[in-house]
């Protein structure tokens, strides 16, 4: 007996609207039975992970401080999985962008001009995306990897982000701590409504380019180039379309807007630098795109409940006293499900007999 996939004639446009749905009630029933099996109450878990950071209005100022960087990475990465090019490493180009930004405040703190933040923001976007730009060459030039190389050129910002702050960006005045001398106040990105919460302008850039790329997709030819040669780039040849001019573009604008998440981040919810400046939003921004359906309409909804289990997980962890590694677990399980719902939309499951298995084996190898 064996499982084998079999592909399906055609996929449910039903299922495929449902599927994300589907993927989160059962990661909900996956979760009350993970928290069950660790004493604790299914119930009270789930009411702290998503009821209780709606119910304060500086919680939802903490929910959109959460929700920008993995709305912007997300919707870059959109472009890259649509056009068949798989970025993995958003959170290294997350992390340059947010060190190249920041060139201005850390290394010329007497430079306080209106015009600071632009050029920080500017500064962000190019580091992201020239760092992109590397596996984007890599696969064109040498047809490398760009799963292993994205992926490997994260620890390589990690570290060099680490460096900087423990070496030549050291603050002099910090009491010998890993951290960059604290942003001026002309390189802060301003709180959208600082009354009520400190939710910054991050969270707007995160919906203008999701409603900028969802145009682009849908109202373009760059848009319609993006999707027929991540569906067929055969036909994307015969129409005239260049695979590899399509892997750079991918690449700048994912790396770009990860570069911008980077820099609103630091420049808006932290004013410094620090050895860690995300807590892995790059890779939990796979999550959301895929979430949404690579959509960048649907991946702002995403990013919302995303970012609200990392404010539930962070008062999980307070309340009832669970560790950080629950909230990584039950991220996991969402994008466990999520592309489990996916694969089951384009395949059938069908359970093969050790006889028919042999006759099929045997008719392949004629």
């Amino acid at each position: 007996m064996r499982i084998e996939l079999v592909k399906r004639p055609e996929r449910s446009k039903l299922f495929a609207a449902l599927s994300p749905f589907i993927a989160l009630g059962l990661t909900l029933i996956a979760g009350a039975i993970m928290f069950s099996l660790l004493g604790k109450s299914p119930v009270e878990a789930l009411y702290y992970y998503f009821i209780d950071p709606l119910r304060e209005v500086w919680s939802l100022h903490e929910l959109a401080v959460k929700a920008a960087p993995l709305i912007l990475i997300a919707v870059g990465l959109s472009i890259c999985y649509l056009s068949n090019n798989w970025n993995i490493g958003a959170e290294g180009q997350f992390i340059i962008g947010a060190i190249t930004g920041s060139i201005l405040p850390v290394m010329f703190p007497d430079f306080q001009s209106w015009i600071v933040l632009p050029l920080m923001l500017l500064m962000g976007v190019a580091g992201g995306a020239a760092y992109g730009a590397i596996p984007a060459y890599l696969k064109v030039r040498f047809n490398t990897n760009e799963i292993l190389t994205s992926l490997m050129l994260v620890y390589v910002a990690q570290l060099f982000l680490d460096w900087m702050v423990r070496g030549p960006w050291r603050n002099p005045a910090g009491m010998n701590f890993p951290e960059t001398r604290t942003f001026s106040p002309s390189a802060v990105l301003p709180e959208i409504w600082s009354a009520s919460g400190r939710a910054n302008w991050g969270f707007v850039f995160a919906i203008v380019a999701a409603v900028a790329l969802w145009f682009m997709l849908s109202r373009t030819l760059r848009g319609f180039e993006v999707q027929v040669l991540g569906q067929s780039p055969r036909a994307g040849k015969f129409a005239g379309f260049s695979q590899s001019r399509m892997v750079f573009f991918a690449f700048l604008v994912s790396g770009g807007l990860a570069g911008l998440a980077g820099i609103s981040e630091v420049s808006g919810a932290i004013g410094q630098l620090r050895p860690t400046i995300s807590p892995g939003y790059g890779f939990a921004a796979i999550i959301v795109a895929f979430l949404g359906r690579l959509n960048p309409l649907g991946i702002i909804a995403a990013g919302l409940v995303l970012a609200l289990s990392y404010l539930g997980g962070e008062a999980a962890q307070i309340s009832i006293g669970v560790s950080d590694k629950v909230v990584r677990a039950f991220q996991g399980m969402l994008l466990f499900f999520v592309l489990a719902c996916d694969t089951l939309i384009l395949y059938r499951i069908r359970f093969v007999g050790a006889s028919a298995a042999k006759t099929v084996e045997a008719r392949q190898n004629v």
